[in-house]
């Protein structure tokens, strides 16, 4: 007996595309346009988040691969940044009152580099004019006259004391120990004997005086140190006096040309003090004193240890109008552009790799006489400071995978500073001497891109994430099919063919792109929005028209890029429909078999999926009541496929047996299945094999299924409809097709077909069939030829019905339940042959 439902035409599997809604020849005649096509909520969050100007609106747009986040965001920030003023220069130069925290000079946009060129300038002129004043005449006068006037100090001392020694005939010796003083007769000194053999009196009162001019030798020797110290003291305020002298205009000149910048006059007249302090430092020449070439790792050393440094200026940020050698178009990189040699608009930045020391800066270290050491001139910016008054997009994954990078982000953006810290100070681990410059004011807008998942895992599990990033743009995958949209995707691959000199796409051509657009969102009524498969489409197609030597893409180079891709990708398929056809795994695709049936799994390989049919089948007993699922009992059933279970489970007994208990153990299995299986798309599939065990009426194994059930009986939509149809296809084409062969579907998927064209061609060639089924009764009718069968006002079901044979199955086991409880209760077992004939009657 037939079924009521009808196989689907062949106009039903595939919706095609209409080349004749094209208003052009080839793409060539488009102009090129810059619009994402298909992401209108997208559009909008971004619009409001890049509009939002108050703290914890930055943007988190979210989306699969390919979808166009980066390439829309970028293009909306950088057009709004165009209308942005330029940012300010950063600068960090030395603290003179505390070395190990330097300052940061915030400067207008393209004045960090002048004032460190100005800096070198200065120190440059100061080395050519402090020798030159410390080696003049003026100089060495007044220097002369205080070291004259102290040296006459210390000369009309010694007279003193001399004059006082002669007149009591004591000596004045200068020996290698120093002043000596000894006694004199006739104007020698006299020897220790001599000394002796004087009269014992005039021993005593010579060895007194000598006691008391050497106390007074010593007292006024005593003030020598004195003498020096006020020599030093007065040389030192010569010094700086001179240096003052020699460098206030300079300072004078370089003050007047920062007034507009008080912060800037303030650090140069800290700077002017530290020079007349330090002016020592400058009369050390770096070049050598003989004429012997200094190689260039020698000069390097040089000035990383003079001590000039200080005086540097470390541009950490520099917004200069200056093109780079490759840049033809006049933008700088990630940063202002340069228009007619001026500097417009605010930076867009993308960091690619989010490191710690790449996002906030590092401090760099020189190894010196076996050490590490630092200074402020080996701060290094970050992506931070680049993008500061602008835009920063950041990937999310790439960000999360860094040490530590995500609680620094999110501190810095609490904060609303710079801090730049390395990560063995941030732990407490650092053992080396470092830095701890000024943090810099942060007024950034930051972009992360992610999927969306790691959105929602990071909202569940972070909730500064809600505070930080208060804007999310959702890309979707897909929109809607319509001729509209079909223009849209031709405008966008003009704009590629144009951008990448690539061959322009005739009307066929254009028309399969679309249709494959389709294929790709699984849905007739909808194309994808993951540009970047279309693109990669249209430029293996351009290759493949240029090997067939034609200027123009046509539809047979479009097939060929899709079936060429293909090919790359489907060694695993080709070695599932190997074995299947070698028998090695066994699927039949004839006949007729009790309680098996024929399933159908998605196997999904990175961006290729193919369709794989499964055997399933069923065995029943005698049993409590349970549908045993063989794969969850041994782990290898997902919590999805479980569920499946269940719901059969329930359809069961609450249409057969809602009055009696359930009589029956029915296990079900995946044949031949050595991996996890989950999901609910074979749940129909099962319940068609349960119901052909229970009824004993064979399944036509030339038929497979998909679907899900619910609890009353509904065949519900799966995904990956194409692939499934396309698996078992394959299959029968390989063994020999016939006029019974084909594929039981939901019929909410019809809408989703957009089959291969062999598939469609043999279904119009009525080898193969395509059934949409929208219930239990609809599949089983299929599979089995004999009518369901629907209960009559009685609740009882047509003899000769699936349903009523069902029926008699369950009342037959509960039968032989009642009789072997019966027997358990005399004390005579019988045979617990958990065997029944259910039969049509």
């Amino acid at each position: 007996m037939s079924s009521s439902v009808k196989p689907l035409p062949a106009d039903a599997l595939y919706t095609r595309c209409d080349p004749g809604q094209f208003g052009f020849e080839t793409t060539a005649e488009l102009a090129p346009v810059e619009d994402v096509i298909g992401q209108d909520r997208a559009v909008e969050a971004v619009h409001f988040a890049i509009g939002m100007r108050h703290d914890g609106y930055n943007l988190f747009a979210m989306g699969p691969e390919g979808t166009g986040k980066y390439s829309l965001i970028r293009r909306f920030l950088e057009k709004r940044a165009a209308a942005q003023p330029v940012p300010d220069d950063w600068c960090h130069v030395n603290s003179f009152e505390e070395p190990h925290r330097p300052q940061a000079l915030r400067l207008p946009p393209g004045r960090g580099m002048p004032l460190r060129a100005e800096m070198e300038h200065l120190v440059e002129e100061l080395q050519a004019t402090l020798p030159a004043v410390f080696e003049g005449e003026k100089y060495r006068a007044r220097r002369g006259l205080i070291e004259e006037e102290f040296k006459t100090l210390q000369e009309r001392a010694l007279s003193e004391i001399q004059a006082r020694a002669k007149e009591q005939e004591i000596a004045l010796l200068r020996t290698q120990m120093g002043l000596a003083l000894a006694p004199t007769k006739d104007g020698e000194a006299l020897n220790p004997q001599e000394f002796e053999a004087l009269p014992a009196e005039e021993r005593e009162r010579r060895r007194s005086d000598l006691e008391v001019l050497q106390k007074e030798m010593e007292a006024r020797l005593a003030e020598a140190p004195r003498w020096e110290r006020e020599q030093r003291q007065r040389i030192r305020e010569l010094n700086r006096q001179v240096t003052r002298e020699a460098v206030g205009h300079l300072m004078a000149e370089f003050r007047q040309r920062w007034e507009d910048l008080p912060w800037v006059v303030d650090y140069l007249r800290a700077v002017e003090t530290d020079i007349v302090e330090n002016a020592q430092d400058f009369m050390l020449r770096e070049d050598s004193k003989d004429d012997a070439p200094v190689m260039p790792a020698q000069r390097r050393a040089q000035i990383e240890a003079s001590p000039l440094r200080r005086y540097q200026v470390n541009v950490l940020v520099d917004n200069t109008c200056v093109l780079p050698e490759d840049d033809a178009d006049g933008s700088a990189a990630n940063g202002p552009a340069c228009v007619d040699g001026e500097l417009v608009g605010a930076p867009v930045v993308y960091e690619d790799h989010p490191s710690l020391s790449n996002l906030l800066g590092r401090i760099e270290h020189l190894q010196h006489a076996g050490t590490l050491v630092t200074d402020f001139n080996l701060i290094k910016p970050g992506a931070l400071h680049r993008a500061n008054g602008g835009y920063l997009i950041l990937d999310a994954r790439k960000v999360l995978g860094q040490p530590h990078v995500w609680d620094a982000l999110k501190r810095t953006l609490r904060s609303r500073r710079i801090r730049i810290e390395s990560p063995g100070t941030m732990l407490g681990l650092a053992s080396t001497v470092t830095l701890e410059p000024e943090p810099i004011p942060l007024d950034v807008k930051i972009v992360l891109l992610g999927e969306p998942m790691l959105y929602f895992l990071l909202t569940q599990y972070d909730p500064e994430v809600g505070e930080l990033f208060k804007v999310v743009a959702d890309f979707d995958n897909r929109m809607d099919r319509n001729d509209e949209t079909a223009r849209q995707y031709a405008s966008l691959i003009a704009t590629l063919a144009q951008r990448e000199s690539l061959e322009p796409l005739d009307r066929g051509a254009m028309a399969r792109v679309v249709e494959h657009g389709a294929r790709l969102a699984d849905d007739a009524e909808k194309l994808t929005t993951h540009m970047g498969s279309i693109v990669d489409l249209v430029r293996e197609a351009d290759f493949w028209a240029r090997e067939a030597g034609s200027d123009v893409v046509r539809a047979e180079d479009v097939q060929k890029a899709i079936d060429a891709k293909a090919r790359r990708s489907d060694r695993a398929r080709e070695r599932v429909q190997e074995e299947i056809r070698r028998g090695t795994v066994v699927i039949e695709t004839d006949g007729a078999r009790v309680g098996q049936i024929n399933g159908l799994a998605v196997l999904r390989m990175h961006d290729f999926s193919f369709g794989r049919p499964s055997r399933i089948s069923c065995r029943v007993r005698l049993g409590k009541g349970q549908v045993v699922d063989i794969e969850r009992e041994v782990a290898l059933g997902g919590p999805l496929h479980s569920k499946g279970v269940l719901i059969l489970s329930s359809y069961l007994s609450t249409r057969y047996a809602r009055d009696t208990p359930l009589s029956l153990v029915a296990n079900l299995v995946f044949e031949q299945s050595y991996a996890g299986v989950d999901g609910d798309s074979a749940s129909s599939a099962e319940l068609y094999a349960l119901l052909s065990a229970l009824s004993e009426i064979p399944i036509k194994q030339s038929l497979a299924v998909t679907g899900s059930v619910d609890q009353h009986g509904r065949i519900q939509a799966i995904g990956g409809v194409n692939e499934k149809i396309e698996g078992f296809f394959d299959v029968c084409a390989a063994r020999r097709l016939t006029s019974d062969q084909g594929v039981l579907i939901p019929a909410a998927n019809v809408k989703h077909l957009m089959l291969r064209e062999d598939v469609v061609a043999a279904v119009r060639e009525d080898r193969f069939h395509v059934y949409a089924v929208e219930t239990v009764d609809h599949g089983i009718e299929i599979l089995t030829g004999v009518p369901a069968g629907e209960a009559g006002p009685d609740g009882a079901y047509p003899i000769g019905s699936v349903n009523r044979a069902v029926v008699n199955g369950l009342a037959g086991l509960a039968r032989r339940e009642r009789e072997w409880s019966r027997r358990i209760q005399e004390g005579a077992p019988g045979n617990g042959g958990g065997q029944r004939q259910g039969k049509l009657i």
